[in-house]
């Protein structure tokens, strides 16, 4: 019998559950044709907790608490849209200083989850090393961070109105001595070891191409939907905070066109470089402003008035959103939550088919989730 002639039958592979760089628990039910992936289904809900359902029963402040846990990578981000959305509908102007000071924040905290992911995926392509200088940077971010809010992963420092503390003394100046040694190891070390390297360039260059078109049908967002040449970022588009003020040259949106694994990671470690910026420039103004209050006073129990808003800000991973619904009680009656991971995974279901088996890992890696943040 010919070669051309043997009967074969596809073959169904699990992957997970367990996410291969640990981000969560994900498995991946993928059909081969011999070393061809044919068909992918993500499967989810390992970690469902319930979120949405959650808020319903706790006040403003106690939701914080859940917001800073379904992307761990990004808590201060997620606490962002609750009070935005709650402010919104209260009609309350917030002291600039926190304004100011609550944008700095955001991208110390975009800088630690991009620095995770600029860590974890070399690993998954075999590259230890990177792994040490990105922890070795975050720790630097992480100091400054945990000086100001006493956390070091679940912040808690958002407040309807503000923040919860004003700035410690000197921390302006270390926080600027921070982000400026962070800006030259990233670069002497992170960037000159991975971007040029050639089998990490062989492993990403051309592999899981997101077509912008597949990206914008699904709602990819955040980096991955930039590296594929979509230009949309809430920052300038639909800008919040202090965004609106920052300098063009300050507020960059790195974009790609070749949509593959390293045009991703390209845009990831960039994107560092932009956020380091916008940090140094939001010192800057803090600098310069009068002394003044960091909240506005408000009542032990805050209540939202009747009617619903819908907060959405640019996280770490993409387009973070808050649907509110309020009946002016102390708890919202809806809270729904679109996440940027769960949109950002669906589309492996159209990516992978017709990838190598070999290039599964590097293409998930590259897709930058995490799985709580999908589960909710």
């Amino acid at each position: 019998m010919a070669t051309g002639d043997l009967a074969t039958a596809d073959m169904v592979l699990n992957i997970g559950p367990q996410h291969p760089a640990t981000h969560g628990v994900l498995r991946l039910a993928l059909t081969l044709d011999g070393e061809r992936i044919v068909r992918a289904d993500p499967v989810i809900g390992y970690m469902h907790r319930g979120a949405e359902k959650l808020f319903e029963v706790r006040d403003y402040r106690q939701i914080l608490v859940l917001t800073n846990r379904h992307d761990w990578l990004s808590s201060f981000g997620n606490e962002l849209g609750v009070v935005l959305a709650v402010e919104r509908m209260l009609g309350m102007e917030v002291p600039i200083r926190a304004v100011w000071l609550r944008t700095l924040l955001a991208e110390l905290g975009r800088v630690l989850n991009h620095l995770m992911f600029l860590g974890s995926y070399p690993i998954e392509l075999g590259a230890i090393t990177p792994i040490f200088y990105a922890f070795r940077e975050r720790e630097e971010i992480q100091a400054v961070m945990e000086e100001i809010s006493g956390g070091r992963m679940h912040f808690m420092f958002n407040r309807v109105g503000g923040l919860k503390d004003d700035i410690p003394a000197g921390w302006p100046d270390r926080t600027r001595a921070a982000v400026r040694r962070v800006r030259v190891r990233v670069r002497d070390d992170i960037d000159a070891l991975v971007r040029g390297n050639e089998i990490f360039r062989a492993r990403t260059r051309g592999v899981g191409k997101l077509a912008p078109e597949l990206a914008e049908a699904f709602g990819v967002s955040g980096p991955i939907a930039r590296a594929s040449g979509l230009d949309v970022d809430l920052r300038r588009d639909e800008p919040y905070l202090a965004y609106a003020d920052l300098p063009d040259d300050v507020l960059r949106v790195v974009t790609r066109t070749e949509g593959d694994c390293l045009a991703r990671f390209e845009c990831l470690l960039d994107q560092v470089y932009v956020s380091l910026d916008i940090a140094e420039h939001c010192l800057d103004v803090l600098d310069s402003l009068p002394v003044g209050p960091i909240n506005v006073r408000l009542p032990k129990v805050v209540k939202a008035p009747e009617g619903e808003t819908y907060a959405w800000t640019e996280n770490p991973l993409g387009i973070n959103g808050y649907y509110l619904v309020s009946r002016g009680e102390k708890t919202p009656w809806r809270l729904k939550l679109r996440t940027a991971s769960f949109n950002n995974v669906q589309v492996l279901a159209e990516l992978l088919p017709g990838e190598l088996l070999a290039d599964m890992v590097a293409i998930l890696g590259s897709m930058f989730f995490v799985v709580g943040d999908i589960d909710k």
